[in-house]
């Protein structure tokens, strides 16, 4: 995301399906086709509901209306939300609740065809009914993509993922199978973290 910023290159090794991201001859374009993002709070485009949806088709250069409006209702049913705005395509994203929005966020970032989804936090602006639809979308998701999910809620990431990694100031401590990093971590600052002794 950084690319253009010489000071904000990263070091180390990143890597997507075997390709290193930091590499310089990395095609950032087929890159970002390949990882979707859904940041922390919702962030919709200023633009109709199925505007926000196709933009990113677009860009790919998909200009017939049908392939528009079959990714588009795709991608609302994948992210659980096509039954509640499917008769009102054209109304402002903006108008839509803070769920409604993230959710939004989710179908754009999937209208690209990535194999990865990264989410920053997604839920942590919603309220609880909105994040619960949330992580039952992420259940379901996760059979058809890679999703990365990073949060400070212990409880959502016992319930929503299968691996779990432990970071402390930019360290990685322990990862490993989610129940095991729950129920029997194998360092003591994990073990200190997920049972509420610090953090």
């Amino acid at each position: 995301m950084n690319d253009l910023v010489p000071s904000a290159r990263p070091s180390g090794l990143l890597e997507v399906n075997g390709q290193d991201v930091y590499d310089r001859r990395t095609d950032l374009v087929i890159l970002r086709q390949r990882v979707g993002m859904v940041f922390q709070r919702p962030n919709p485009f200023p633009k109709s509901i199925f505007d926000n949806v196709a933009y990113g088709p677009r860009i790919q250069g998909i200009r017939r209306a049908a392939r528009l409006g079959e990714i588009v209702e795709r991608c609302l049913v994948h992210a659980a939300l096509w039954g509640e705005v499917k008769d009102d395509l054209r109304k402002s994203a903006l108008a839509l609740s803070g769920g409604q929005q993230q959710r939004l966020c989710i179908a754009r970032a999937l209208a690209t065809g990535p194999k990865v989804l990264l989410m920053d936090e997604p839920c942590s602006a919603l309220d609880p009914v909105a994040t619960a639809r949330i992580e039952e979308l992420i259940a379901a998701l996760k059979n058809d993509y890679t999703i990365v999910i990073v949060t400070h809620n212990m409880q959502q990431a016992a319930r929503v993922s299968d691996r779990t990694a432990f970071f402390c100031l930019g360290e990685l401590i322990e990862v490993g199978l989610t129940r095991d990093i729950f129920t029997n971590p194998r360092k003591r600052q994990t073990e200190d973290y997920v049972t509420g002794r610090f953090g």
